[in-house]
């Protein structure tokens, strides 16, 4: 049973049972009082704990964002690069994030803290203060009818009269009093049902808006979140391969140290201990010094240096040598030593001690000595037992391999990764390259020899050649262009290098990438895409003529290298190339700057929820007035490597977490997107049609907003309208019939010619040099930016990067 209602009547009677509901509705104020100010309390230390929360999200922000990965080797791949990025936009992820839950802080105060204590105050503070007067009202009223009541009878009439009458104006004050009191009583009973309650939802709506705000910014980060994941996988894929070369090759070193000694005919370096001579009767004393001897100017540098000292380096002495003799055991007690006859010091002999008997070798070839020296070298293809060679029997071979692999075993997961058995690899390798048994051997209609020892023995043929199949003298530069430039330039340059090749290496080049590409277009069965192939045949088609750990830390660029090569070589090997390598290194031009369309995530408006400033009209025309790329395209906008793009494939469109819109509209098709909006204008679900997930950006149906209540909501209509796209206008938008006299003038199918050089930073734009001519040159939906076309790729066009024609 609920409290009893405090009816008019009773005030005039007055009874007990009245004063009872009385005290029962003023106990439940009370007990309403004590609940606000709890609740404001608490309130309050939630607002402090939020922003000590949001203080230590932006400190671990800002460490993020400050640190820098530092790379081995002179430059990273576009991989490496992005995630180098990664913690700037998990930084900017969180502030982002930080300046949503502030708002929403700022905003429940606003909403719920400021109301309710209004409402305690204002209300419940003045219903004590009425509480009291009626109390006051009562108490005299009751000692005035005491004391009427007491009156003697004798007194005279008017005497009696007079206080008859002063009673009984204060009964009716008393009984006005009591009127007034259990109206405000009743009246604030109720008002406190809306008046707790709403704040509430104010409070519960904010929360919810922070939320979703939270939703459409990790909507946003979602495809550079799974850009990065390939980034990364990539990335720890190439440090396998890179870390068992780096581990076969300590492992050689360890087998022959002498072998992989460090020489050079410019220098030779290493330490020696250096006797340095004292006047008697101190004697002489030897200090570890690190030398290097330029051969040339026969000028020896000498560095103080002692690993025990905490490694801090010394002072540098140059000497110049006039000749070396070899100091023996005979006339002094030490071995491995040698006399310097120094120039700058005529009639003074350096003594120096080398570290072992090899090392002493070394340095007495080096400085001139007598002491033979064997030559040191080593052949891969000797030590294996196999005289592999790029001739006739070896395209035979390679040609073999290719139509067995395609034609039994194509679909095989692993292919070229699972190796055969050591053995039979040698055994087929070597009876393929004999000139007697090879015609014998048809390996596609042989069951003699399974699909992995075939791939194996054609990638030990090809590791086997005296020389790589794309050659010492061409190494470094086909790595260059990897490391810098645009996909434009590299796919350019790679082209201009392959066609210096040998003739017949670049046809076994060409069949072999033909059929790689082959292989990574079944990269659904057999698990090979682009990206994996790069790194099974990178170290094998190329590398450098002395193992180093700097080599191998290009092995990531000698992926990335047969990847383009994979993924071009249509292009690369049909066509002889039309202009030379683009140079990365060229002085760079003053130019405009670029707009960047890279903001979407950052410039998200801000929703919150303020009852009290409702204005469901400039709400919904404020998100009217919402370009489609700034409302529905923000979560396409990233950097993704050139080495992942084969590898974007793997995520198939129907998983996409977000539904992406398609420029791929049937003609004259008409298709609805509806994004449903609480009264308060905060967008509370995504688009309700979803399409297969393509993300281009040259070409986009134009947008039309209009306002249709739906359900009690306001929802926002999207009508896209698409027409058939020729060749001169793709993804040039449809402006209404007062839009289109308002461009009348626009550059609509012009052509146009850039004045400053400029690299893509996304697929969908386009690199290109001072003088290049553009043709179909559209606006874009990108502000700042043209769409056009240039050498029959279109794509977008920095506007001041341009000039009309």
């Amino acid at each position: 049973m609920g409290l009893h209602p405090l009816e008019f009547s009773e005030c005039y009677l007055d009874s007990p049972n009245f004063r009872e509901k009385i005290k029962a509705q003023e106990a439940e104020l009370d007990k309403t009082n004590r609940f606000i100010k709890e609740l404001y309390k608490d309130g309050k230390n939630l607002i402090n704990a939020t922003k000590q929360l949001g203080m230590a999200q932006r400190k671990f922000a800002q460490c993020l964002g400050e640190f820098q990965f530092e790379y081995i080797g002179d430059a990273k791949t576009d991989d490496e690069r992005c995630i180098d990025e990664s913690l700037q936009e998990f930084s900017l992820f969180l502030k982002n994030l930080e300046d949503q839950r502030e708002l929403m802080m700022r905003n429940i105060t606003e909403t719920l803290m400021k109301p309710l204590e209004k409402f305690r105050k204002e209300y419940l503070g003045v219903v004590r203060a009425d509480r009291k007067r009626y109390e006051k009202e009562t108490e005299k009223y009751y000692n005035a009818l005491e004391k009427l009541l007491n009156m003697s009878a004798k007194k005279k009439e008017p005497q009696l009269q007079e206080a008859d009458s002063q009673v009984e104006t204060m009964k009716q004050h008393f009984q006005e009093e009591s009127l007034d009191y259990i109206c405000k009583l009743q009246e604030i009973q109720e008002r406190k049902k809306f008046e707790c309650v709403e704040p509430m939802l104010a409070f519960f709506q904010t929360v919810f808006t922070f939320y979703h705000q939270g939703y459409e910014l990790a909507k946003d980060f979602d495809h550079y979140k799974r850009t990065l994941q390939i980034n990364i996988q990539n990335t720890r894929s190439r440090f396998e391969g890179a870390r068992s070369e780096v581990q076969e090759l300590m492992k050689r070193i360890k087998d022959t140290p002498p072998e992989y000694r460090q020489t050079s005919p410019i220098s030779f370096e290493g330490y020696l201990y250096v006797q340095e001579k004292r006047p008697p009767p101190f004697g002489s004393s030897w200090v570890k010094r690190y030398c290097t001897f330029v051969k040339e100017q026969k000028i020896l540098h000498m560095v103080t240096f002692d690993h025990r000292s905490g490694g801090r380096i010394g002072e540098t002495e140059s000497v110049t040598l006039k000749s070396c003799v070899r100091k023996t055991t005979d006339v002094f007690d030490r071995r491995f030593c040698l006399d310097l006859d120094i120039t700058d010091r005529p009639g003074t002999v350096l003594t120096v001690q080398a570290l072992s008997e090899d090392d002493h070798k070394l340095w007495m070839q080096a400085m001139g000595g007598k002491e033979p020296f064997g030559s040191l070298g080593r052949a891969l293809s000797k030590e294996r037992g196999i005289d592999a060679q790029l001739d006739d029997m070896g395209l035979s071979f390679v040609k073999n391999s290719i139509i067995a692999i395609e034609t039994r075993g194509i679909n095989d997961q692993g292919l070229y990764r699972v190796g055969g058995v050591s053995s039979k690899v040698q055994k087929l390798l070597s009876l393929m390259i004999d000139d007697e048994k090879n015609n014998d051997v048809d390996l596609s209609a042989s069951e003699d020899w399974d699909v992995k020892t075939i791939t194996s023995a054609l990638k030990l043929y090809l590791r086997s050649l005296p020389e790589p199949l794309m050659t010492y003298g061409l190494y470094k530069e086909f790595i260059n262009p990897a490391k810098c430039g645009s996909p434009e330039s590299r796919i350019q340059a790679i082209h201009c290098l392959v066609h210096k090749l040998p003739e017949r290496n670049r046809l076994v080049l060409g069949l072999l990438m033909k059929h790689l590409a082959n292989v990574a277009e079944h990269s659904k069965l057999n698990l090979m895409t682009v990206a994996n192939l790069g790194v099974v045949f990178g170290p094998t088609l190329m590398r450098p003529q002395e193992d180093t750990v700097a080599a191998i830390m290009d092995l990531k660029f000698q992926n990335i290298v047969v990847e383009i090569l994979i993924e071009h070589h249509e292009e690369i090997f049909t066509d002889s190339p039309k202009f030379g390598p683009l140079s990365p290194a060229g002085p760079p031009l003053s130019a405009p700057t670029r707009q960047s369309k890279k903001a979407s995530r950052q410039n998200r408006p801000l929703a919150v929820y303020n009852p009290q400033v409702l204005d469901i009209q400039n709400a919904v025309g404020d998100y009217s007035t919402l370009s489609a790329d700034e409302t529905l395209t923000g979560s396409n906008e990233s950097v993704s490597s050139q080495s992942s793009s084969a590898s974007n494939s793997e995520v198939p469109a129907e998983k996409a977490d977000h539904p992406t819109l398609t420029a791929n509209l049937s003609s004259g098709s008409n298709s609805k997107y509806v994004l449903p909006f609480t009264a308060h204008g905060v967008a509370l679900a995504l688009l309700t049609h979803k399409r297969e997930m393509v993300r281009p950006v040259s070409a986009a149906p134009p947008w039309r907003w209009t306002q249709v209540p739906v359900n009690n909501t306001l929802s926002v209509v999207i009508n896209c309208r698409s027409a058939p796209i020729s060749s001169g206008a793709a993804g040039e938008s449809q402006p209404a019939a007062s839009d289109k006299e308002k461009i009348g003038q626009s550059v609509t199918g012009r052509k146009a010619k850039a004045v400053y050089p400029c690299e893509a930073e996304h697929e969908s734009e386009l690199s290109f040099q001072i003088g290049a001519i553009f043709s179909n040159v559209t606006p874009s939906r990108e502000p700042g930016w043209l769409e056009g076309e240039l050498g029959g790729k279109r794509g977008l066009i920095p506007e001041n990067y341009v000039e009309m024609l």
